[in-house]
């Protein structure tokens, strides 16, 4: 993992404990218990609008750190990918122009592989924007030029 994916990972987990704090903090002190997540979480336009996707699809998920709600906009697998049949590789996020791999967010944990196409979970929107393409592909990461396409998502700049 480069230095730069790595600081990348680390800001966003940092970033979403910090968040999942300041919410719990500002519920307890309404005296609020809330479960609801749009209670605590306001609406917002998704950081994906602008690219254009194949196989994936946009996603509003949560987490629960600490008991309390986090929510965030993410990219998955649409139906179609996701019941397709994977055998002998794993997941991973590439930008076939860049030779640079992503990760994904697998509950709370930042991985750059995954096994199970419902852990095929984006978050990181700042290196799809920095790309032009980044697809999701499947089979050895070592050898990514090999792998299975998946899905893609494009910015166009």
């Amino acid at each position: 993992m480069s230095v730069r994916n790595a600081f990348r990972a680390t800001a966003i987990v940092t970033a979403t404990a910090a968040l999942g704090l300041g919410l719990a903090s500002g519920a307890q002190a309404a005296g609020t218990a809330a479960r609801d997540v749009s209670a605590v979480t306001p609406a917002a336009d998704h950081p994906f609008e602008a690219m254009e996707l194949d196989g994936l699809k946009v996603k509003r998920l949560t987490m629960w750190p600490a008991g309390h709600p986090v929510s965030f906009w993410a990219l998955v697998l649409d139906d179609k990918r996701a019941g397709e049949k994977y055998s002998g590789g794993k997941f991973f996020v590439y930008a076939p122009a860049t030779k640079e791999f992503g990760w994904f967010l697998n509950t709370d944990i930042v991985q750059r592989t995954v096994s199970h196409p419902g852990q095929v979970v984006i978050v990181d929107s700042e290196f799809l924007r920095s790309h032009p393409r980044v697809e999701v592909r499947y089979g050895n990461p070592d050898r990514p030029e090999k792998a299975r396409f998946v899905a893609s998502a494009t910015t166009w700049m």
